[in-house]
């Protein structure tokens, strides 16, 4: 009875030991951003506490400098491939035909000093036609010229010098002339679309006329330094100006001697610019050309300066008739 009433031992559980020291595991490339790292499994409250600290950030590509300025052209249906094929062979199509213009039309047409002759002002602009249409009081009828940083002396621009001659006036005036004329007829009833290219012909060769006749005389008279031939053309557009007048005054039906009289005043101021205008192209004031000019020399070119102002009146009466 004894030996059944004995008591089992009580059972002990084994005790786990750890060692003393952990070595840490070999390194491994960095994790993502957010993850750690445990040679274990950590315990739940840190485990929780990662699960709620890691927020993926958005995916962000990388901007390449090189793509930046191109537009998305798969938005259009198109490649970006085939786009950027396309941009390259429009961009040197473009460097081409600049190539060719320059090689080909650069000595025929100064292109270079067309910027110089455009760069007005609103305020040049109308004391240059206050000049055109009255020009008997304006005094001096010089040009100026500046002193560039290489130590070259050139022109001074329109916009500093009301004496000098641009081509911004006289493109507008001819544009100008070809609208009053097409309105005229259309008036008069018997305006057609051929009006208006027959009006720029005749006013084109006009001008061509006009630049024609002083190249010829500046070189038969062996002048020096005829001036550009932009200068020269750009003298030749500033009638137009004095026939703009004269057909307005035909629009305004004012009567016959009234429009006679516009067009007498017209030619006369147009023709006192001209000859004063280029007298420094014909008789330049510089001190190299004073002496050179002998007195015959410089009577031939006087009346030559007074030919040409007298011939305004022949071309401003072809350019009236519309």
């Amino acid at each position: 009875m004894s030996y059944y009433s004995r008591s089992p031992p009580p059972l002990q559980h084994p005790v786990p030991t750890h060692p003393a020291f952990i070595p840490e595991p070999p390194s491994t490339p960095a994790s993502p951003q957010g993850y750690q790292r445990f040679a274990s499994s950590p315990p739940p409250t840190q485990q929780y506490a990662a699960r709620t600290q890691y927020n993926p950030p958005p995916f962000q590509p990388i901007p390449n400098p090189q793509h930046q300025h191109i537009p998305d052209f798969a938005a259009w249906g198109m490649n970006d491939s085939t786009a950027q094929f396309g941009m390259h062979l429009g961009q040197t199509a473009v460097a081409a035909g600049q190539d060719y213009v320059q090689k080909n039309f650069a000595g025929m047409i100064p292109v270079t000093m067309l910027k110089h002759h455009f760069n007005v002002s609103n305020s040049y602009v109308m004391h240059k036609l206050q000049l055109v249409v009255f020009p008997w009081r304006h005094k001096p009828w010089t040009r100026k010229v500046r002193r560039t940083e290489a130590g070259h002396t050139e022109w001074q621009p329109p916009r500093d010098d009301i004496n000098s001659p641009d081509l911004y006036i006289p493109l507008m005036a001819l544009v100008t002339y070809i609208l009053v004329a097409a309105l005229q007829t259309g008036l008069q009833e018997r305006f057609h679309p051929q009006i208006l290219g027959t009006s720029a012909t005749r006013a084109l060769l006009v001008v061509l006329l006009d630049f024609l006749f002083v190249q010829c005389g500046c070189y038969l008279l062996n002048v020096q330094g005829t001036g550009q031939v932009v200068d020269l053309i750009a003298y030749g557009g500033y009638k137009f100006v004095g026939v703009i007048l004269t057909l307005f005054a035909g629009l305004l039906n004012l009567g016959t001697t009234i429009y006679t009289l516009v067009f007498l005043y017209a030619f006369a101021a147009n023709a006192l610019f001209v000859l004063r205008s280029l007298r420094s192209v014909v008789l330049p004031d510089s001190p190299a050309n004073v002496g050179t000019v002998n007195p015959a020399s410089r009577k031939r070119r006087i009346t030559f300066l007074f030919l040409e102002a007298v011939l305004q009146v022949v071309y401003m009466g072809i350019l009236v008739r519309v």
